[in-house]
């Protein structure tokens, strides 16, 4: 079965996170695009692409995957095809570079499978983070991530 990307607005992408994501809530802040992906019969999943949380990585030219999901029984790679896709559009608007971040509990085959690498360790952030309006502490923001990127 092969996979086609669909055009998903972020309202529509944040409804399917709020629905399946196993452990973060919707991401529509700052988002830039978003896209699904659908096996020819239904969608099977998601991504969403923002501008970094990070401040200091906002240049401009660096854009972040901040959801990426899929259903259970989505076909195999399909979260792969995801951020290669996210990839492929980002660098055709002129971005030059993708980040994203896993849990440390989190194998990263999907990314490794689209060409992504390790480049940076997180620690998990105290519930003090919640300094700005809007922002809303869960317990996944406590836990070590990896960054990860494509150039």
């Amino acid at each position: 079965m092969s996979l086609q990307i669909v055009p998903i607005s972020t309202v529509e992408a944040n409804a399917f996170v709020q629905s399946y994501h196993r452990h973060n809530k919707i991401s529509a802040q700052l988002a830039k695009f978003s896209i699904g992906a659908s096996d020819g019969e239904r969608l099977v999943g998601v991504a969403i692409v923002s501008l970094p949380v990070a401040r200091m990585l906002n240049d401009g030219v660096t854009a972040e995957v901040r959801r990426c999901c899929v259903l259970d029984d989505a076909p195999k790679g399909t979260c792969s095809f995801l951020y290669a896709r996210c990839w492929k559009v980002w660098s055709a608007l002129g971005g030059h570079r993708l980040i994203t971040y896993t849990l440390q509990t989190e194998s990263g085959a999907s990314l490794r499978g689209a060409g992504w690498r390790i480049v940076g360790e997180t620690p998990g952030h105290s519930k003090g983070w919640i300094n700005r309006p809007g922002r809303e502490w869960q317990a996944i923001t406590g836990q070590a991530k990896f960054r990860w990127e494509i150039a």
